[in-house]
């Protein structure tokens, strides 16, 4: 850490040698704490309006987020992680040394520590009629503002954290300083919660399962490799729960589920970051139906348990998960916004080629599964607003999922869709494991090395399905992106406490 110090640095450092010098330490070991601010103020107003009041005392911690010097007096305001109230120091009371020493030792951002009455002033507002107080911890660096506040009619100016990059690289300071990124957060811990009672009241079983694997699998992603010294071994940080949630249905659980991260060395955008939360369940005796049925009632469970209805704003747009979802046939989905029937070209190089004539840009030596992806992403996917059930996949993007009965090129995949974005993706899980070694080879076959399309052969998961797996329906959604779509935030970076940023330079 360097150690140049600005000047209004350098001049709270000096503060800190002041108190030390007047045997006040400004880190102290121990705090006394009554009341939250939120308390306070309730206590307050159970009271005030009895005919013979009880006088409320408390003694209240929090950041110092505003200060008003006036003579004899003096106002502040503190914040503590529920909520902000007024200080109220007066000399008559305190003594005037006291007040100049407030005035002087304290600056915006510091913790501290008021004890008093709880009272309500002349212009109505709850504070606290400050008796003693204390400095809990000073801070050194002068905090930014999310913008300039206003206090009593009075404009006080700071300096602004309103760069979406700064933000995200300080986010203690955005935190800080900006109430309704704090507002994001709690509400993504509620949402989490939800989805847990949720999947905990419909009998599923909360695991955990490796984040370091020896083979990685699950999904169509680049991982990130690592290397064990003592057991020499390469690992990968897994980019998917699934492989290992499936041998739990082995195993003779019925209904599993894990939240936790996922990684996957692939691009960052908007809507990606190398690493993420999932929320992954595998059911045994389900198919991709039922699972249809138990996403909608889930998202319109989260909605209720978390906002209190069912009908959000993303982007402009009013969403409403009253379940049922719209259902549209991927192919004839396809057909509909290109033109192309995916059914008529079973090549890549027919495929390729239909989309050229209709003016689509084609990756040069793409395999027909990523030509089909590409298609979705770019021409359906946008204008997939209201929640909608994309069914029936082919079989090349979907190496773990069931053929349709009399359709080997067709599986029993979905993925659904809100605000013009993938959310989720599910399947009627592939439990024959003999087509699932076929698969296998098969996809390490038509990729190339450094595809990461390319599906290695895990040879333990094979032995697991050996032992006989149930028929089950398995389905995987981002935490991230359900928070972006329920709280109206356009990047992934809004809804993750610190995203991965490119070093400065």
């Amino acid at each position: 850490m360097s150690n140049e110090y600005s000047n209004l640095e350098q001049v709270r450092l000096e503060k800190i040698e002041e108190l030390r010098a007047e045997g006040i330490e400004p880190y102290p070991h121990r705090v006394e704490r009554t009341h939250t601010s939120v308390e306070a103020v309730q206590a307050f107003e159970a009271v005030e309006n009895d005919e013979n009041p009880e006088e409320i005392q408390a003694t209240l911690v929090g950041r110092l987020r505003s200060m008003r010097p006036m003579g004899k007096i003096s106002f502040a305001h503190i914040e503590d992680g529920h909520g902000r109230i007024q200080l109220f120091f007066r000399a008559n009371d305190i003594g005037k040394e006291q007040i100049d020493f407030f005035n002087h030792a304290f600056d915006l951002g510091d913790f501290i520590q008021a004890s008093g009455r709880i009272f309500r002033t002349r212009t109505g507002e709850i504070s606290i009629w400050v008796e003693s107080f204390r400095m809990l911890s000073k801070a050194v660096t002068p905090l930014p503002a999310a913008k300039d506040e206003v206090v009593d009619g009075e404009v006080i100016q700071h300096a602004t954290l309103a760069d979406p990059e700064t933000r995200f690289r300080q986010r203690y300071a955005d935190l800080a300083v900006n109430a309704d990124v704090r507002k994001i957060f709690r509400t993504r811990a509620a949402i989490v919660r939800a989805l847990q009672n949720f999947m905990d009241d419909n009998e599923f079983l909360e695991v955990e399962t490796p984040i370091l694997q020896p083979i990685y699998g699950g999904a169509a992603a680049e991982p990130f490799v690592t290397h064990h010294n003592q057991l020499k071994q390469e690992l990968y940080l897994r980019i998917s729960f699934e492989l290992y949630l499936k041998r739990l249905l082995v195993g003779g659980f019925e209904r599993v589920y894990e939240i936790g991260r996922d990684f996957r060395n692939e691009g960052v955008s908007f809507k990606h970051n190398p690493e993420f939360t999932q929320l992954e369940f595998y059911w045994a005796y389900a198919d991709y139906n039922q699972v249809m049925e138990l996403t909608e009632n889930m998202l319109a469970f989260v909605a209720d348990q978390v906002f209190g209805k069912r009908t959000f704003t993303f982007q402009g747009h009013e969403i409403n998960l009253d379940p049922p979802w719209e259902r549209i046939e991927l192919r004839q989905g396809l057909i509909d916004a290109t033109g192309i029937d995916i059914n008529q070209h079973m090549t890549a190089e027919s495929l390729a080629a239909a989309m050229k004539t209709k003016g689509i840009e084609v990756k040069p030596d793409s395999a027909r599964g990523k030509l089909i992806d590409a298609l979705i992403s770019n021409h359906l996917e946008p204008n997939l607003i209201q929640p909608t059930f994309l069914y029936n996949y082919p079989r090349d993007i979907s190496p773990l999922a069931k053929s349709i009965l009399g359709d080997p090129t067709t599986v029993e995949r979905f993925e659904g869709f809100l605000g013009g974005m993938e959310l989720c993706n599910a399947f009627t899980e592939l439990n024959d494991p003999l087509d699932q070694e076929a698969r296998f080879l098969e996809m390490g076959r038509d990729y190339a090395e450094d595809d990461e399309e390319r599906h290695p052969m895990d040879d333990d998961y094979l032995r697991a399905m050996r032992y006989g797996m149930p028929p089950n329906g398995g389905f995987g959604m981002g935490i991230d992106r359900l928070t972006m779509l329920l709280t109206d935030q356009h990047s992934i970076r809004e809804v993750i406490l610190f995203p991965h940023l490119r070093s400065k330079e």
